[in-house]
């Protein structure tokens, strides 16, 4: 599960220094986040089909091993078009373990039970964007952006060895085998008939969205617009995967005395009220750094309640073809990631707003797809 935030974070703080050595724009370079995203997206949609057909550890040795090689590939990438084609390779292989480990979840536990347990893997996902840019930051300092890229390939390594020695096999006997394109289109195009699957999937997709133009704005907001070193904006990126951390078990703990879609209700209506509330310091310059802070933190806060819950109703009643559901759901989420963090770049640069309209656009939808899908019901 750490995939993501490992090969996403841990590189953020030498952006500037990538762009510096290619002689580039930094605009440019955050094209190397938009080509991981889209791999992201297109990657689960691939090993999806195939952990229903050959098993979840199969599926997760190819992805692992291309991680690997890609990761390697980008330390000693020899101009920025060849880091971004890497970076695509790269997501494609890291994301078998995003999307297996959902499956897997979904193999071994039920609806309730899948919510508590994603909000535990939420501090995995919330534990990596703590050390990665503060880890990133200093190896930076230290060895230079392309051993950032040699960690990440050890770390892709050890993965692989601990899939190999410890990880057992959990998907069901009954599971959908057939690895046709034909079959998993109708696979997919029966999930995108299902009305609640697909409220849960936006709902927390689009929140995730806002997170990642978070991801992809703050290097320049916080480096370039606000003086912040790259070793220092490790401890604030921190601070709010911290709140993540804090949010998501505090989930686990409601989930004793409240259903997940009353949880995922209030979150989303938080997102939408945050965004907005982030939008309004940004254009109106209140209060500089410490200002915009509040609402970031406060939107990473509510994504502790938002994700694990609009997860565990999507995949709820999706057994037999968890591996197909996890695929198409993770395939939105970072493909609404990508769009969000692209639009980010294109809306310009010289302050934090285009951040903050992106984050609040995707705090409102969030709310509105819960709401319109799923059904606005009594919290």
């Amino acid at each position: 599960m750490a995939f993501a935030p490992m090969s996403i974070d841990m590189y953020l703080p030498g952006l500037p220094a990538i762009a510096a050595d290619f002689g580039a724009e930094t605009s440019a370079v955050q094209f190397t986040l938009a080509s991981f995203f889209i791999g992201l997206a297109l990657g689960q949609a691939i090993h999806g089909p195939l952990a229903d057909r050959y098993g979840r550890k199969p599926p997760l040795y190819a992805g692992l091993a291309l991680y690997v090689v890609a990761s390697i590939g980008c330390a000693l990438a020899p101009d920025l078009i060849a880091l971004i084609v890497l970076r695509f390779l790269q997501a494609v292989g890291g994301c078998a373990g995003i999307v297996i480990a959902r499956a897997i979840v979904r193999d071994c536990c039920d609806a309730h039970t899948s919510a508590r347990v994603f909000s535990l893997m939420m501090l995995i996902m919330g534990l990596a964007p703590i050390l990665a840019p503060f880890l990133g930051g200093w190896i930076l300092w230290l060895a230079g952006w392309r051993a950032i890229f040699v960690v990440l390939a050890l770390f892709g390594l050890g993965c692989l060895i601990a899939v190999w020695l410890h990880l057992r096999e959990t998907r069901p006997a009954n599971t959908v085998a057939s690895t046709s394109i034909g079959a998993a289109l109708r696979v997919y195009g029966e999930l995108l008939h299902d009305r609640h699957f697909v409220g849960y999937t936006l709902a927390g997709s689009l929140a995730h969205a806002g997170m990642f133009a978070y991801i992809t704005g703050s290097p320049h907001v916080f480096i370039e617009v606000h003086g912040v070193s790259a070793q220092n904006f490790g401890w604030l990126f921190g601070l709010n995967a911290l709140g993540l951390i804090a949010s998501s078990q505090v989930n686990r703990h409601l989930l004793a005395r409240h259903s997940a879609d009353a949880i995922l209700r209030r979150a989303n209506r938080s997102t939408a009220v945050l965004g907005l509330g982030l939008l309004a310091i940004a254009a109106g310059g209140w209060g500089g750094l410490p200002m915009l802070l509040l609402p970031l933190f406060g939107y990473s806060v509510s994504l502790g309640f938002t994700a694990p819950n609009a997860m565990a109703n999507a995949l709820a009643h999706q057994g037999t073809r968890a591996g197909s559901a996890s695929a198409l759901l993770g395939a939105l989420q970072f493909g609404i990631a990508t769009l969000a963090s692209t639009l980010v770049g294109l809306l310009g640069h010289g302050s934090a707003v285009p951040m903050a309209a992106v984050i609040a656009g995707c705090g409102l939808l969030a709310y509105g797809a819960h709401r319109w899908l799923v059904g606005g019901g009594t919290a």
